[in-house]
């Protein structure tokens, strides 16, 4: 089985729990493959949690999860010194914590304050975490995927840009057509006759996962895909017209606040890659980064007052963008 089947066969497995979400499957997907994090936002009961576990059902990896709340300290996310006793000797022993694991799931995040969200900030941009003096890596496969609801406000705090500057993709999560619901309400049927019977339901079924052996090989094809010049100059145009939007429009001047960050181009571009990977195609079109352009951008910008009293979000704000930046040739 080539890398290209295997990534096929994890979105074919995670499509059979979750009805109706091909397309935020495949983002995930593409995050995995980038080597990013990603926020995945959605009002309650769409299946986020569930998701990210049938992706990690799908994975030979180690799921980890933390459920943010109020009271959640940083060293419950990532470990600390314990002190033991041997042979009647004291010795500092680093305790890791749940962060240490492939894929973590940081569920409801904005529901942590400041304190313990930064804990993460060094795990996600450096791959690593510091304890009493002494640095701990990552795992080589280590991808957060944090999941937050955007109409919760009671006992909520807004991510600082510097934490939502480094998840790769927001992704969002709507509400799935009425004929893909109907197939939710069957799956669950299902899983409650398999529970009734002593199994685990169709949703958690026994399946070859995936080894992480084939994400990394994955990963090295994809970083031969072959990007033209101009496909370079169109990702850094994009981004910089978020940074001056009055050179394009007079409606994206007067809605954007602060445009993307230079991590933001460098997002693109690898999701832009791992898109075109899965395409099947050996170089970036400019499609692929057009494909990207929100999932990537989409948290990265900063609207003005002018667009929340419009009513515009930053997905309207993007695609007027795109419309406005030239395509290269």
């Amino acid at each position: 089985m080539s890398a290209r089947d295997a990534m096929a066969a994890l979105q074919r497995h995670v499509e059979e729990a979750i009805k109706g979400q091909g397309e935020v499957i495949r983002q995930i997907v593409i995050g995995l493959l980038a080597n990013g994090h990603l926020l995945l936002e959605s009002v309650p009961g769409l299946a986020k949690t569930r998701m990210v576990k049938s992706v990690a059902a799908s994975l030979d990896a180690q799921m980890r999860r933390i459920q943010f709340t109020p009271d959640l300290l940083p060293a419950d996310i990532t470990g600390a010194d314990v002190l033991y006793q041997e042979g009647g000797r004291n010795s500092f022993r680093f305790q890791p914590g749940p962060v240490f694991g492939n894929l973590v799931l940081a569920d409801e995040i904005n529901r942590a304050p400041a304190k313990v969200q930064s804990a993460l900030l060094e795990a996600m941009e450096e791959r690593q975490v510091s304890v009493g003096g002494t640095t701990h890596p990552m795992p080589p496969l280590f991808m957060v995927l944090a999941t937050q609801n955007p109409i919760e406000q009671e006992g909520t705090y807004p991510l600082p840009e510097a934490q939502m500057d480094r998840f790769l993709m927001k992704v969002l999560i709507t509400y799935p057509a009425a004929g893909d619901e109907c197939e939710v309400l069957r799956l669950v049927r299902g899983e409650e006759r398999g529970e009734e019977r002593g199994g685990t339901g169709p949703a958690h079924a026994s399946a070859q996962r995936v080894p992480q052996s084939e994400i990394f090989a994955a990963r090295a094809e994809i970083g031969a895909i072959h990007v033209a010049d101009a496909i370079d100059r169109y990702i850094v145009d994009l981004v910089n017209a978020s940074r001056a939007p009055a050179r394009y429009d007079e409606a994206l001047a007067r809605w954007i606040a602060l445009g993307a960050s230079p991590r933001g181009g460098i997002a693109l571009d690898r999701a832009a890659r791992a898109h075109a990977w899965l395409e099947g195609r050996d170089h970036v079109t400019p499609d692929d980064v057009r494909a990207m352009a929100l999932p990537t951008l989409r948290h990265r910008l900063i609207l003005s007052y002018d667009a929340n009293a419009d009513g515009v979000d930053a997905d309207t704000v993007l695609r007027k963008l795109v419309e406005s930046v030239a395509v290269p040739a």
